[in-house]
């Protein structure tokens, strides 16, 4: 475990980490800014029940009064959900000044991915990651996550890169950050809101037992980079293609008629889509996190046992 001055280890974490047991790490953004009060506190809750009853212990990330947070009370879940848009998106570039300041910060996956590794928690669950925008060929606009990815070593358990991006550049920018990209029990990238996208992964990987044998493989080898883990959204929950593609496409186009740009883009997008699929794709999100902690736990588990 590294020591930092900035950072504070929950308790019940920190026995665990101490005693070798099985950790999952967990965003905080979801709970800010992906969903309204009181549902995001409801499902974040909900998550770290799941983890539990796979056998690992939850450690949701945030920054609360210029403090890295590695594993959150239930009252600071609850605080964070009640302040919502008020706590600043966090990404790598935002953390230096919001600990100088003393001031709040909702973590990405790429500053949850800083924060566990810090903690020395090797496994963190989200709902999707960031990626290449549409358009990035202009713009430039790649999402710090891919960056982390490259350089951190953790494995991300998603529901793949979300389908308001370009996958396909998406995961040539993995594959040139020597990122491996596994698909768990398929060989086809999952969009987040659904199970397809026409993409091929790097590999398939059909159980909790496997994930672990190659990530620990990887760390190892002295591989520098992350593991990404794209676990597809259960069937009942996903969404029709053409349904979900339609409502993308909509949303880039008033976003782009809005002049929205930067880290306000993908929030704008999600809560776009949720408004056009009738809170269909907010459903989805949140069955899709429930499903991701689950692997997330279950892999650390056989990462222990190894």
């Amino acid at each position: 475990m590294l020591l930092n001055k900035y950072l504070d280890i929950n308790p019940e974490v920190a026995a665990a980490l101490a005693a070798g047991k099985p950790v999952v790490a967990l965003e905080s953004t979801i709970i800010s800014h992906g969903m309204p009060y009181p549902q995001n506190v409801e499902t974040a809750l909900n998550v770290e029940r799941i983890i539990r009853e796979n056998g690992a212990v939850p450690a949701t990330i945030a920054i609360i009064g210029g403090r890295l947070k590695a594993g959150l009370s239930a009252e600071e879940i609850e605080y964070f959900g009640k302040k919502g848009l008020g706590i600043t998106k966090a990404s790598r570039r935002d953390l230096a000044v919001l600990c100088a300041r003393g001031e709040d910060g909702a973590t990405t996956v790429t500053t949850t991915m800083i924060i566990a590794h810090m903690a020395g928690i090797k496994i963190f669950a989200t709902g999707g990651i960031g990626g290449v925008h549409r358009g990035a060929e202009t713009t430039m606009d790649i999402s710090a996550d891919l960056e982390e990815l490259g350089q951190t070593p953790v494995m991300v358990v998603c529901a793949g890169a979300k389908s308001i991006l370009d996958l396909g550049l998406t995961l040539e920018y993995l594959e040139t950050k020597g990122v491996p990209v596994i698909g768990y029990g398929t060989e086809e990238l999952p969009a987040f809101y659904t199970r397809k996208s026409g993409f091929k992964v790097d590999y398939r990987i059909d159980t909790p037992e496997e994930l672990a044998a190659a990530f620990v493989a990887q760390q190892e080898l002295g591989m520098k980079g992350g593991m990404l883990v794209t676990n597809p959204i259960p069937e009942e929950y996903a969404m029709p293609l053409d349904t979900i593609n339609a409502a993308i496409e909509q949303a880039l186009r008033e976003c782009e008629e809005k002049g929205i740009h930067g880290k306000e883009t993908t929030p704008f997008l999600l809560a776009r889509v949720a408004e056009l699929t009738g809170g269909n794709s907010l459903a989805s999100n949140i069955r899709l996190v429930y499903n991701n902690a689950a692997l997330a736990a279950k892999t650390a588990v056989a990462c222990k046992n190894l």
